[in-house]
């Protein structure tokens, strides 16, 4: 079965691994500060927090956004389920706003409207990889005194107008899953251009713990005093965790060049064809492409996601409507209330796309898929 997605692990990776666990640390040690202040550099933001997962990083981001009961939080439907859940955990109640149809970003446009004294966060999603419109989400969210967390799970390395995700939003959510990006097995990164916010997202994935003398309620205590001042969890990246990252931070330039190779293969060869549709690119963007979202028209989805598998081609669906998730309709959401998001799910199909897909994989996913449609 050739898989949607993949991780890819060389030599390097194998070896600064290793060379951790032949050493004196193996969690929160100088790796993890190594790695978190590579992903700073890189995206452009003033501080990073690694964490264990992409769900984690969005709890992290929302609980240092203040997010609590009475707060809403809007976000897309056309997300995993981790970006509206986490904020639910803390209190607070969501709204879905629609996305745009080529895209499958949420619309600024829907956004609008859904704003209220009560919105805390605005928590759009870079689908596929692609950024969203954060200029004007920015512009939106801080006009009522909202704040932005961009879940760019699918899009370290990607740029917006020549600027990295993770240096626009006031805080940014990554995945280091195995089919993202690039990987640290399991794991995630909340990045920030606000100093406070990432001491806040730092204190909370580290349990709470104050060890600032001159923020002690009681700093004589004695050396060894540490204080918790707020509610934490322990979501701290191992330091053997962190050297796969900062390895995979090296190549992902080349993980980079060799999914907007696959992607452009695929929409070449898939435009004009009867029966699908091609994703949308906006200008102004130059993404890394986690996914490559191809249109199945005509009612044929499952028909075509069942011959692909059983021709050996592992496909996905990316995503079924958080809101139509049983969590979200016992919470009194129906269908119907994002249509075009309802219509992308009906119709999206994942096809592979990781760094190691050679050309002839790519080759056979086309010829496969293209034969079942004519």
């Amino acid at each position: 079965m050739l898989p949607y997605g993949r991780q890819s692990i060389n030599e390097d990776d194998i070896e600064a691994v290793a060379a951790v666990l032949r050493g004196d640390w193996l969690t929160t040690g100088p790796t993890v500060t190594a790695f978190e202040e590579a992903i700073a550099e890189y995206v452009g933001a003033a501080r990073a927090v690694s964490v264990t997962s992409g769900t984690a990083a969005l709890h992290t981001a929302y609980a240092a956004a203040g997010v609590g009961p009475g707060d809403e939080v809007i976000t897309t439907p056309m997300t995993f389920v981790a970006t509206a859940s986490c904020a639910v955990a803390l209190g607070a109640s969501i709204k879905f706003a629609d996305i745009e149809p080529d895209t499958a970003n949420v619309d600024p446009a829907a956004i609008e409207p859904l704003l209220s004294e009560r919105t805390k966060v605005v928590a759009p999603v870079d689908f596929a990889g692609q950024p969203v419109e954060i200029d004007r989400i920015n512009e939106l969210a801080h006009g009522v005194g909202a704040l932005t967390v961009e879940d760019a799970a699918h899009s370290i390395g990607s740029l917006t107008h020549g600027r990295h995700v993770g240096s626009v939003a006031d805080l940014t959510t990554f995945s280091f899953f195995p089919t993202k990006n690039m990987t640290t097995a399991e794991g995630g990164a909340v990045a920030t251009r606000d100093a406070a916010l990432g001491q806040r997202a730092h204190e909370f994935h580290f349990i709470g713990l104050v060890r600032d003398r001159d923020r002690m309620r009681y700093p004589d205590e004695g050396p060894w005093h540490q204080e918790v001042h707020s509610w934490g969890l322990n979501y701290r990246l191992s330091d053997v965790h962190c050297a796969l990252g900062l390895s995979q931070l090296k190549r992902l330039a080349s993980f980079k060049a060799r999914r907007a190779e696959i992607f452009a293969r695929y929409q070449e060869a898939f435009a004009g064809v009867d029966g699908l549709g091609i994703h949308g690119v906006r200008e102004g963007v130059d993404p890394t492409w986690h996914l490559y979202p191809v249109r199945i028209k005509d009612g044929r989805r499952r028909e075509v996601f069942e011959k692909m598998r059983a021709s050996g081609i592992g496909v996905q669906v990316n995503y079924i409507p958080v809101y139509w998730h049983p969590l979200f309709e016992d919470l009194g959401f129906r269908r119907g209330l994002c249509p075009n998001a309802e219509q992308f799910y009906a119709e999206e199909l994942s096809l592979p796309m990781f760094a190691d897909l050679t050309d002839s994989d790519v080759d056979r996913v086309i010829e496969t898929l293209t034969g079942i449609v004519g």
